[in-house]
């Protein structure tokens, strides 16, 4: 038990699979999720995710472009996440389109170009039950 003026437990760090086909954006948004405190499996397209996805790996939430080569596009991943793993959270990044389109399910939406930090906070509400 932690006395009343100690230290607060440290929680888990939150696992995210960050799937992004552009490999110097996939590398750099993954260098500073880590920097942020969160463990991250990366997968270049839709499919891959689903590999990891359907591995034993824990996962707590996919953040997925929603332009992508393969035969799994971001918006059909998110759908995926929903019906196979519903308490997954989903971000979608895009710097094609200015929201998600209708009944494709997204707790957070993020435009390309985006601000590193305020997404990451964002991410980091999102994980901890504030919301965005």
């Amino acid at each position: 038990m932690v006395p009343a003026n100690g230290p607060a437990p440290v929680s888990e760090p939150k696992t995210i699979l960050l799937v992004e086909d552009e490999v110097l954006i996939r590398l750099v948004l993954a260098e500073e999720l880590l920097d942020a405190g969160f463990r991250v499996r990366q997968a270049a397209n839709g499919d891959e995710a689903l590999e990891i996805l359907q591995s034993s790996i824990h996962l707590d939430l996919v953040m997925t472009d929603v332009r992508m080569p393969g035969s799994v596009d971001g918006l059909q991943l998110a759908a995926q996440v929903r019906a196979g793993w519903p308490q997954m959270k989903i971000v979608l990044m895009s710097g094609h389109l200015m929201a998600p389109p209708p009944g494709v399910p997204a707790d957070l939406f993020l435009v390309k170009p985006y601000q590193i930090i305020p997404s990451i906070e964002k991410i980091k509400r999102l994980l901890s039950g504030e919301g965005t």
